[in-house]
């Protein structure tokens, strides 16, 4: 097939050219010698393109010998080709969630009947351990959701890693969300060494444990969910922690009364975060942070709700944010904002 020949120290330069120009055939291994690189063709190729890069390079297209390569899916949509119908795959979320060594699914219920298959797409591309897929909403007052297993190993325990730190943890008994790594990264760099500091709802300790992985800090871990408050004592082990995690099991409205005044609260319960604000500014040191969390479709809704619970204390509002979509024209919105 026709290919280009060029020497070594050029073609990393003409690579970029035939890929932007959409010339180099993909279907074809790009080979190399002591000397030189072979580029392959396409077949249709823009002979007034490849003649100017002829003359640019001294090089000619000519006849090489060149090995097919090998396809390599670029999503796992791909290998549901030939599986299920072209408009089914439209309906197909496309985006999942990996927790560890665990895919967690969107599936619409129209395409349960083809659960098996799209979840064996799934474990192939991701090479991940298990996949499954989301039966119910995030519910109860321990944050869980129904998990319906798909494809491969059936063990919903799992490790996952984020910015150097372990979590363990079972998706179907604690809540624990990847999409929130940036969060917790960004209210990391906010906290201050020395600070107290008390989540509301800690879950499995993510937040805590990605403060204290870097920060002298004393952050009291608080949730209503055993589980939780089992995995939490589990991934202080796992990790080495600069500051202190002490977990607490319990509701946060009869726990709080046990507990110092904090220098920070944290309030990631998105969906009934504000029948707690009361009892967070009240346990706010002057001068404290409040990071709090709605779901809501502006800013400004978030804002006053805080503001009126604050009253008469002043506020300063640090930094307000979308954290991530919701549901169309809703946002989980992150509140940073200091109470006097």
């Amino acid at each position: 097939m026709k290919g280009i020949k060029i020497i070594k120290k050029e073609a990393n330069t003409l690579r970029k050219i035939l890929i932007n120009e959409k010339q180099l055939c993909t279907e074809y291994k790009v080979r190399s010698d002591d000397d030189f690189v072979y580029f392959p063709l396409i077949d249709d190729y823009n002979k007034t393109l490849i003649n100017e890069i002829e003359s640019e390079f001294n090089v000619k297209v000519e006849d090489h010998n060149f090995v097919e390569a090998q396809y390599r899916p670029k999503n796992f949509m791909d290998y549901l080709d030939n599986k299920i119908s072209e408009k089914d795959l439209e309906e197909i979320r496309k985006s999942f969630d990996v927790i560890g060594d665990i895919v967690i699914l969107e599936i619409p219920p129209e395409l349960e009947d083809k659960k098996k298959i799209i979840g064996e797409a799934v474990l192939n591309f991701t090479k991940r351990k298990s996949v499954y897929y989301k039966k119910s909403k995030v519910q109860g007052v321990r944050r869980t959701r129904e998990l319906e297993y798909l494809a491969g190993i059936d063990n919903l325990e799992t490790i996952h890693k984020e910015f150097g730190i372990r979590f363990k943890l079972n998706p179907s008994t604690v809540y624990f969300s990847p999409r929130l790594a940036t969060e917790r990264s960004r209210i990391v760099n906010e906290v201050n060494d020395g600070e107290t500091i008390i989540d509301f709802f800690a879950g499995i300790g993510s937040f805590p444990i990605s403060i204290a992985h870097v920060k002298n800090a004393l952050i009291y871990s608080v949730d209503i969910n055993p589980e939780a408050f089992k995995y939490v004592n589990e991934n202080i082990k796992l990790n080495k922690l600069v500051g202190r995690v002490i977990p607490i099991e319990g509701d946060v409205r009869e726990v709080i009364k046990e507990l110092p005044m904090a220098d920070r609260i944290l309030m990631n319960l998105p969906g009934t975060a504000k029948d707690f604000l009361d009892i967070a500014v009240n346990h706010l040191k002057p001068g404290g942070i409040l990071n709090y969390y709605e779901f809501s479709s502006n800013y400004e809704m978030v804002l006053e709700r805080v503001e009126k619970i604050a009253f008469p204390r002043k506020t300063q509002l640090i930094d307000i944010r979308k954290v991530k979509s919701q549901s169309p024209g809703v946002w989980h919105i992150g509140l940073s904002i200091k109470i006097e």
